[in-house]
């Protein structure tokens, strides 16, 4: 098959949403596929176009035996509502050149990646002028997230832009999207059940696997082998709820035992880096490259999972996968039968989100009993390498695409 990738987010050397558009375009052009991927140079979650990318031109490499168009974008410095906007619409024009390029290729699937909704309407087009399907594929409702979380108030415009959305997740041939609970949601916008196809993240466990030895990161830290490491790795940005993490850190400030570590960067660094001012025991580390991931996630002995209530079944987490399959603990806040607290169920604790104080003592249970920890760590292992692996996940995925090609 010729399968074209869009979305403005493919930087395989990271993790998150990135990482997986380019595992999945590397895994299924080594499967014989003809991979073309049109996106946007690397600047995530930074917010700054990586060294030998630019953000004014347009480039094209071979990543992984796959085809990579990159083009201009606007990247600001500190995202709000209004320039998030601005940003992903600057992408959706830049590409469309190029997508429309694409046409004369004739791909037999376009698969656009959800966020950012706004490469709908041009991946409609193409498929219509190539006779090709379209496939949509969700990992955040974005709309229903910005709105959630107050970063677009307007209730008018709410309105539209949930009509808009419905209108063009019409169009597809295809929508599919990472959750059972967001799945469901897909029938909420008015998408037929016939259309929908459950395609969940994945994980690589024989490259993520629970170490036998101490993480190299310990000593690279400072940290002793007898303290309890409490591990956030990931974006640092305004809908993970990151504060609560701050706050419990501080009313565990005595247990001198107890080290938190904040991996990452993202929209709400800076602030989360003030208020945490003065803390001994929290250091912070940039995000560390692919090859070190696996010591990165043997470093935790309970990894930190908050979210905000309020976008709890809009996202699902790329990274709880990694976490899982690390063989650690979780403890996560998330609403009662949400997908994140189904999935950690018996592999950690969850607490209601915002709860502080439930917070705090979830993690004073799992920090005082290796028991515990050890038999969560355990349940989230076989969970893992039972339903996360990434041959069996993308081998399902290849299936759905074949059928959808062979029904045009």
């Amino acid at each position: 098959m010729k399968i074209l990738v869009y979305g403005i987010n493919y930087f395989p050397e990271l993790t998150g949403i990135g990482k997986y558009t380019g595992e999945m375009s590397e895994w299924l052009s080594s499967r014989g596929h003809f991979v073309r991927v049109v996106t946007a140079p690397p600047y995530y979650p930074e917010w700054k176009v990586k060294d030998g990318y630019s953000s004014a031109r347009y480039q094209r490499q071979c990543l992984g035996g796959v085809d990579v168009w990159r083009c201009p974008v606007w990247v600001p410095t500190s995202p709000t509502g209004l320039k998030r906007i601005i940003h992903l619409a600057s992408f959706a024009f830049s590409s469309s050149f190029v997508m429309l390029r694409q046409v004369v290729w004739k791909p037999d699937v376009i698969l656009v990646v959800e966020p950012p909704l706004f490469c709908a309407p041009m991946t409609l087009i193409c498929s219509w002028l190539s006779g090709s399907c379209a496939w949509l594929h969700v990992q955040d409702f974005e709309i229903d997230a910005a709105f959630d979380l107050g970063v677009i108030r307007s209730a008018q415009l709410k309105n539209l832009t949930s009509l808009v959305e419905s209108w063009l997740m019409g169009g597809f041939s295809r929508v599919s999207t990472i959750s059972q609970q967001m799945f469901l949601r897909l029938s909420d916008k008015g998408v037929d059940s016939n259309r929908c196809v459950l395609f969940p993240n994945w994980v690589d466990v024989e490259m993520i696997y629970p170490l036998q030895s101490a993480s190299s990161f310990r000593s690279e830290l400072g940290i002793s082998e007898s303290d309890i490491v409490v591990l956030y790795s990931g974006n640092m940005g305004e809908k993970q709820g990151l504060e609560m993490i701050i706050e419990v850190a501080k009313r565990l400030s005595d247990r001198q035992d107890i080290v938190f570590v904040m991996c990452g960067h993202g929209a709400a660094y800076g602030r989360l880096r003030e208020s945490a001012k003065g803390l001994r025991n929290m250091c912070w580390i940039p995000l560390q490259p692919l090859d070190r991931l696996n010591e990165l996630l043997n470093l935790a002995d309970v990894h930190l999972l908050p979210q905000r209530g309020d976008v709890a079944d809009l996202v699902m987490p790329s990274k709880l996968t990694g976490m899982l399959a690390s063989g650690r603990p979780v403890l996560a806040t998330a609403l009662k039968d949400t997908q994140v607290s189904i999935v950690v169920e018996n592999k950690g604790i969850v607490v209601p989100p915002d709860d502080v104080e439930g917070f705090t003592e979830a993690l004073v249970v799992l920090a005082d009993n290796p028991e515990l920890r050890w038999k969560f760590g355990e349940n989230a292992r076989d969970y893992a390498v039972k339903y996360l692996g990434q041959d069996a996940v993308l081998g399902r995925f290849e299936e759905s695409l074949k059928a959808c090609v062979s029904s045009k």
